[in-house]
């Protein structure tokens, strides 16, 4: 009789032991995953717009026979681009084409009696420009210092340009700028003894949409 007991204890023992390995482990469950935030990057090509002040200062000079006024207004236009970082380093190309409402006046004396009073045929320069820059700066997260140089045209005149600014990435998208370049043209002497060359400066702000970014 003690033998069937202790048979039937043992089987039920065996048996539960059996059930309880099959019952499910209790374990934590996992902890959820969470995409870490992309890193921000100059990386990539832009488009834009920007408004400002040019001033120009043309030495289109010549004692009692042109009189020049130097004169100041609007500028205007629109920019495209591409910036690469380099880890705290961009670089980039920039071109850009502009209206100019700033363009220097000068005048001659066509009277028949030579007299020199330089008030009658007036000359308007052109009232366009574009530039194509290198850029190169440093990052600051959003934050962008850089200068920039490159090459300058205006109607039949060549030169060069050089400057900086700063810009400032709002969203991963859209960027906003300041920016003041010097420029420099040579222009076609059309009158031998004049000094053909036109420089002036520019101050203007921009806003940027950039392609490509998170």
């Amino acid at each position: 009789m003690k033998k069937i007991l202790l048979a039937s204890v043992a089987l039920f023992g065996f048996a539960g032991a059996a059930s309880a390995a099959d019952l499910p482990m209790r374990a934590a469950p996992p902890a959820p995953i969470i995409a870490a935030a992309p890193i921000f990057t100059w990386t990539g090509f832009y488009v834009g717009v920007n408004a400002g002040y040019g001033w120009s200062n043309n030495d289109f000079d010549v004692v009692d026979l042109a009189d020049e006024n130097d004169d100041g207004g609007f500028v205007g236009g629109a920019q495209v681009g591409y910036n690469y970082q380099i880890g705290s380093f961009v670089v980039g190309l920039e071109g850009d084409i502009q209206y100019a409402d700033f363009g220097s006046e000068f005048s001659f004396d066509s009277d028949a009696d030579g007299d020199i009073d330089g008030d009658d045929d007036v000359f308007d320069s052109g009232d366009w420009f574009g530039t194509v820059r290198a850029r190169a700066g440093v990052a600051f997260d959003r934050a962008l210092i850089y200068a920039t140089g490159g090459f300058a045209f205006a109607d039949d005149s060549t030169g060069w340009t050089v400057g900086g600014g700063m810009e400032y990435a709002f969203t991963n998208n859209l960027s906003a700028k300041i920016e003041g370049l010097y420029v420099n043209l040579d222009n076609d002497d059309d009158f031998p003894g004049f000094d053909g060359e036109t420089d002036f400066g520019v101050i203007r702000a921009g806003l940027n949409f950039r392609f490509g970014t998170y």
